[in-house]
C-alpha cells in the first residue's frame, strides 16, 4: 500500500514539474489573430500566395466624347452591392470581385471600354464589351450617366445574363449641354450632319438610311466603333530578358506603347491646365468643372 502511494506521489510531482517548465501550460500557447479575411479566390491550391492579375483580352478604345470628361481618366470608382464589389474605371474597364470567404470567389473583367451609346444628339452611356467569357458570349456593361453631387456608382444590375447595367452619377454631366454630341464634332463633320438633316427633312433618305450615315459620321469622330473592325487584341505578357529587345519588332512595340502613354499624359496635363483656379469659370465649356470632386 505504501509503495502505491509513493508511485502516485512521483507521478504528481512529474506533472507539476512539467507545468512549471511551461511545457503544457495553457498561457504559453499563442494563436495568431487575423483581422482581415484572406482572398482565397486569388489563388489555387498549391499555388504561390500572390494576388491574381486581371488581364484584358483587347485594348480599350481611345478617349472620346465631351472634353471635360477627360478628368475621369485614370480614376476608378467602386461600389459593394449584393456581396460583390464593382469597380468602374471610365474609358478603361469595369471589374467585379466577389466578397466571399469561400475557396474560389469570382474576380474578373466585366467589360473593356469600346464606344459611346448615342441617341438624340446626346451621349447617353459608355459601352464596355469583351469582358470575361460567359457561356457562348462575353460579359458586357452599359454605364448610364446621370447628374449627381459627386462621382459615384449609383446602382448595378444584371437585366440579362452577363449583361450588366450600371448608373454612374457625376457633377460633370449636370450642365444642360454637357452631353451634347454636335458641339464635340469638327466643323467638317458638323457640316456633314447638317446636310444629312436637310436630306432627311426633304425626305430624300429614309430614317434607316439617316441612322446608317449618321453612324458613319460618329465613327469618323471616334465616338462609336465600326462593327466590321475588330478590337485590337492584347498580347499576353511573358517574362522578358534583355536579349528580347534586340528584336526590331519588339523595340517598335515598346516605342508605340511609350508614345501612346506620353500622349495620354500630355492630354491629361493640358486639360488640368485649363481648370479654373478660383471660383467657377464663366467659360461655357468649363463652367460645370467647378462641381468636380464635390
Amino acid at each position: 500500500m505504501a509503495a502505491s502511494w509513493h508511485l502516485i506521489t512521483a507521478v504528481l510531482l512529474q506533472i507539476i514539474f512539467l507545468f512549471d517548465d511551461g511545457a503544457v501550460f495553457s498561457e504559453e500557447i499563442r494563436m495568431r489573430l487575423v483581422e482581415e479575411p484572406i482572398n482565397l479566390g486569388n489563388q489555387q491550391w498549391n499555388a504561390p500566395s500572390q494576388p491574381r492579375v486581371l488581364v484584358p483580352k483587347v485594348q480599350a478604345s481611345n478617349f472620346s466624347g465631351p472634353p471635360h470628361l477627360r478628368r475621369l481618366l485614370g480614376r476608378c470608382f467602386s461600389k459593394v452591392e449584393s456581396n460583390y464589389k464593382y469597380e468602374l474605371c471610365p474609358f478603361q474597364n469595369v471589374t467585379q470581385h466577389e466578397q466571399s470567404l469561400r475557396w474560389n470567389p469570382y474576380s474578373g473583367i466585366l467589360g473593356i471600354y469600346e464606344e459611346w451609346g448615342v441617341a438624340n444628339n446626346t451621349f447617353q452611356s459608355m459601352i464596355f464589351r469583351n469582358g470575361d467569357e460567359c457561356g457562348q458570349k462575353n460579359r458586357q456593361v452599359t454605364v448610364q450617366l446621370k447628374c449627381g453631387t459627386k462621382h459615384e456608382i449609383a446602382s448595378v444590375g444584371e437585366p440579362h445574363t452577363c449583361e450588366y447595367l450600371m448608373v454612374f452619377k457625376s457633377p460633370l454631366v449636370c450642365h444642360n449641354h454637357s452631353l451634347l454630341v454636335y458641339p464635340v464634332l469638327s466643323e467638317e463633320l458638323q457640316e456633314e450632319w447638317n446636310v444629312l438633316e436637310s436630306r432627311l427633312y426633304r425626305e430624300e433618305i429614309t430614317k434607316k438610311g439617316y441612322d446608317k450615315m449618321l453612324h458613319k459620321i460618329l465613327e469618323s469622330a471616334g465616338l462609336v466603333r465600326d462593327p466590321k473592325v475588330k478590337p485590337i487584341p492584347i498580347k499576353q505578357e511573358t517574362d522578358r530578358s534583355v536579349d528580347d529587345f534586340t528584336s526590331l519588332d519588339m523595340c517598335k512595340e515598346e516605342y508605340t506603347k511609350l508614345k501612346s502613354e506620353v500622349e495620354r499624359l500630355k492630354s491629361e496635363l493640358e486639360s488640368r491646365r485649363n481648370e479654373p483656379v478660383n471660383g467657377m469659370s464663366m467659360n461655357f465649356h468649363h463652367d460645370y468643372e467647378a462641381y468636380d470632386d464635390m
